[in-house]
């Protein structure tokens, strides 16, 4: 990040919970490339979104009292952004305008939503993480289908964060940060779930973070923690292990570049991007495509 868009020496409320007081100039997370190659990024303590085009020039798109964390495209024009303040909202990136999308549920405030992922069917699955752990095991994750209907899928998760659909859709995989593992979860043709298991387990002092998928079917799981992102095949056996530098704390990722095969990953402590070079592409994203302007009270 350049030097021009750090916050030095600035408290946050967020950084005072979340990084034990550490003066966080940024927090990085939710990247996600456009069409055109522009990755965005979120800067969660300070409520903002920035664009970096492909030679590397960083632009702040929009400021607002939030905590915007996952993004994912709504369609082409508007990015559906979990706040941890707001709920769910949606970003108009020409515009920069931010509008509320899903702010409760039942009444209800949500706990912290975190991370987030449509289906080809336009389904969304996103994670309610909040302040939940191993004291406290009630993080939630949902599906909003296209209709407006919301179903909580989980209500015992020990920290639900990153979010990502297995390749055929059959299995959703959820990473449970403070229980430090990844769950994997099998979605039934009658939209219920069934015999949810922990995939994986890693260790350290913070748990898988972002999760994404490759066209082979691999997970890649970032582990702040310890600076690596895990390559699991379909037995949670690593293929590869891609480590940071001393010092990173990788929380998200995302697939780039014209073939999908750099994977950039966001070094959240440092406000850095990180990138690695892959054999195999990474899959691409669906968007919602919803028909009725996407917005649910």
């Amino acid at each position: 990040m350049p030097d021009k868009f750090r916050r030095t020496g600035v408290r946050s409320l967020w950084a005072d919970v979340n990084q034990g007081g550490r003066l966080a100039d940024s927090f990085l997370e939710g990247p996600v490339f456009d069409e055109q190659g522009n990755l965005y990024v979120t800067d969660i303590p300070f409520g903002r979104v920035f664009r970096i085009n492909p030679k590397g020039e960083w632009d702040l798109v929009t400021q607002w009292e939030g905590e915007p964390n996952g993004m994912k495209f709504l369609n082409s024009g508007q990015l559906l952004i979990t706040d941890y303040r707001n709920g769910l909202v949606v970003l108009d990136v020409k515009s920069s305008q931010v509008r509320p999308f899903l702010e409760r549920r039942n009444s209800e405030r949500f706990k912290g939503v975190n991370d987030l992922v449509f289906d080809s069917k336009g389904n969304l699955f996103f994670t309610d993480q909040g302040q939940t752990g191993l004291h406290d095991p009630t993080g939630r994750v949902y599906r909003l289908r296209p209709d407006g209907r919301l179903d909580m899928l989980l209500g015992n998760v020990p920290s639900p964060n990153g979010i990502v659909l297995s390749n055929d859709e059959r299995f959703l995989f959820v990473a449970a940060t403070r229980g430090n593992s990844v769950w994997r979860m099998p979605l039934l043709e009658d939209g219920s779930i069934s015999k949810v298991g922990q995939f994986f387990t890693s260790y350290g002092p913070s748990g898988p973070d972002g999760l994404s998928m490759d066209e082979t079917g691999r997970l890649f799981v970032a582990n702040p923690g310890l600076a690596f992102v895990w390559v699991l095949n379909q037995r949670a056996e690593p293929d590869e292990v891609l480590t940071g530098p001393t010092g990173a704390s990788i929380t998200n990722l995302a697939f780039g570049g014209v073939d999908l095969k750099t994977i950039y990953c966001t070094d959240s402590t440092n406000g850095d991007i990180l990138r690695a070079e892959m054999t195999v592409s990474g899959v691409s994203l669906h968007q919602a495509a919803w028909d009725n302007g996407g917005t649910f009270q």
